[in-house]
């Protein structure tokens, strides 16, 4: 009697971990807006097409982010104030 109950348990556990592993599954697949990124003050504006796929907007913003980064190091550096005065 013990190891049918047992089975029986474990079958109903494994039926809901199914069901909710499903409805997961489900919820993963439905349509993902826009990429909406905020602006903060001073951060660059990024320009994501809305009509791409998640793959298309994810390398548009790496491409961005690397031209952004490129032209940050380009600026010269600020010349460190004297340090020998007192």
């Amino acid at each position: 009697m013990r190891v049918i109950f047992g089975m029986v348990s474990l079958v109903v556990v494994l039926a809901v971990v199914g069901l909710m592993a499903k409805k997961q599954l489900v919820a993963t697949r439905s349509a993902v807006p826009a990429l909406a990124v905020p602006a903060g003050e001073g951060a660059p504006t990024l320009k994501v097409n809305p009509e791409a796929t998640v793959k298309a907007q994810s390398q548009q913003i790496q491409q961005q982010y690397k031209q952004a980064l490129e032209s940050a190091m380009q600026q010269p550096r600020p010349a460190p104030e004297d340090l020998d005065k007192p």
